[in-house]
């Protein structure tokens, strides 16, 4: 993957920081930095106390030109770089009032996202050892920052699921309550011909019902990695002598403790929305320099 793939859309990265420099700023400005000398200078080192994966950069970029273009960042690292305990990730220099003004919502920015790559990376490397699985994330993403996060989960190795309801159909339980899973392929398909189409299951039959109607995937919800093992079984024969590969996710329960057994069950993709909405922030600071 090319570096500026881990990078989220730079339109996305401006409306977050925009959003949230007002968030610390508004009504009157910055009050303490206000304290300062006008011409006071200063530079300061974005330092991990925490080994990690990087990410969010951008945003720090971001943050620094939309509080001060005066401000200068330079990274040692980028997006996707592991870091050790007390690494340099970076610096910035400047007017010393508008450092201390972005500070905090640079380093919300660095922080959150460089956990989430850092969870992601860990739930790689644990899934690794099961087999060749793809961990990949959900839509649980905080609001206003999905595009961010899905490119944190980008810098961790993993990949992106949908990363809206217009990306691809996924019939879930409760679309079930209304439509029968056959039906609801069946529509699908002739409504969107070139999309995704996938069903969640939570038992074997499900499974069954959505091969005959056509499903581009099968995620087994919530199931053992014995009960897994006997899905994947299931499509594999299915599939055997057809045209196109009917793909296997698993989702729903899946820990570090666990996933390498989910990935010895032979599944395809492992769907983890903990490295989004549970992952947390890497311990980074600033530190002024003299």
């Amino acid at each position: 993957m090319r570096r500026d793939d881990l990078h989220p859309p730079i339109a996305a990265v401006r409306l977050a920081v925009t959003a949230a420099i007002a968030e610390d700023v508004l009504p009157v400005g910055d009050l303490t930095a206000s304290l300062l000398g006008q011409n006071a200078l200063a530079r300061g080192a974005f330092i991990a106390r925490a080994e990690g994966v990087v990410a969010g950069t951008l945003c720090v970029r971001e943050v620094c030109s939309q509080v001060d273009a005066a401000l200068e960042v330079r990274f040692e690292l980028e997006d996707g770089d592991e870091v050790a305990a007390g690494g340099l990730i970076g610096r910035v220099e400047g007017p010393m009032r508008s450092l201390v003004t972005a500070e905090r919502t640079a380093l919300n920015f660095l922080c959150h996202l460089s956990g989430v790559a850092t969870s992601t990376r860990r739930y790689v490397a644990a899934a690794v050892s099961g087999g060749p699985a793809t961990v990949w994330d959900t839509r649980k993403t905080t609001p206003g920052l999905r595009a961010l996060e899905k490119a944190a989960v980008r810098a961790g190795g993993a990949a992106n699921h949908r990363g809206s309801l217009s990306e691809g159909v996924l019939i879930k339980d409760n679309h079930l309550g209304a439509v029968s899973i056959t039906d609801a392929v069946a529509i699908a398909r002739e409504r969107w011909p070139g999309r995704m189409v996938e069903v969640e299951c939570d038992r074997i039959d499900q499974v069954a019902e959505a091969l005959d109607a056509g499903a581009s995937l099968v995620m087994c919800d919530n199931m053992s990695p014995g009960e897994v093992a006997s899905c994947v079984a299931m499509v594999r024969a299915h599939a055997r002598g057809k045209a196109g590969a009917v793909l296997v996710e698993v989702s729903g329960g899946v820990t570090l403790a666990n996933v390498a057994e989910y990935a010895r069950a032979g599944v395809d993709l492992i769907s983890v929305g903990a490295i989004t909405h549970s992952a947390p922030a890497l311990d980074i600071g600033l530190d002024l320099e003299a």
